[in-house]
């Protein structure tokens, strides 16, 4: 069955060893935010750094794995159609909108979403680490390291699918910042099989 994220929000549900944790962008070029969380020991947590480290690169697609703070793996991408997806920025949230952008109305972004989701699990902000961004385009200069975020890759149905290594407590959005998504807020879709 297929579940809606509604545009600028985000869920959490579990997701068993085993399981199948399909990502759709239904319209095109909408990022989701994806977090992880051991559901033995929510100690355990998705690592950007150290699935950097394993995976020796920072774009990320079919066959790669997403490792934990332990370095235990987490997730395996087992199917992937637009192949530009990365763990280089944190969730967006209302002090980035406010130093980034100025803004001064509330604004969860995800990382107030991932922690309202979150929260019934037990996890609070303070414990939501940098997610795993699927079908974020942050190209980087090979000779400043300069980061610009570029409208996503993906197309209307495209798809990303993760293999789950352990029992996971997934936090998911639909990402809330306007350069990201090239200014268009949308839905995310999400399978478990």
């Amino acid at each position: 069955m297929t579940e809606v994220i509604q545009p600028q929000s985000g869920v959490a549900f579990l997701l068993n060893k085993g399981q199948t944790l399909t990502v759709i962008d239904p319209e095109g070029q909408q990022v989701a935010d994806l977090t992880a969380f051991a559901a033995a020991d929510t100690g355990e947590v998705l690592s950007s750094g150290r699935t950097l480290d394993y995976a020796s690169k920072i774009y990320l697609s079919t066959g790669d794995l997403l490792y934990s703070n332990r370095s235990h793996v987490m997730f395996e991408i087992m199917e992937d159609n637009v192949g530009r997806h990365d763990f280089l920025l944190a969730p967006c949230s209302a002090e980035m909108f406010r130093k980034l952008y100025g803004h001064t109305e509330p604004h969860r972004g995800c990382f107030g979403n991932l922690r309202a989701a979150l929260a019934p699990y037990g996890i609070d902000g303070d414990r939501i680490p940098t997610a795993f961004n699927v079908f974020m385009n942050v190209p980087v200069n090979g000779e400043t390291g300069t980061l610009t975020v570029q409208p996503p890759l993906s197309k209307a149905g495209d798809k990303t699918r993760f293999k789950a290594h352990m029992d996971l407590i997934v936090g998911l959005t639909a990402c809330s910042a306007g350069m990201s998504n090239n200014f268009k807020f949308k839905p995310i879709h999400y399978q478990v099989d």
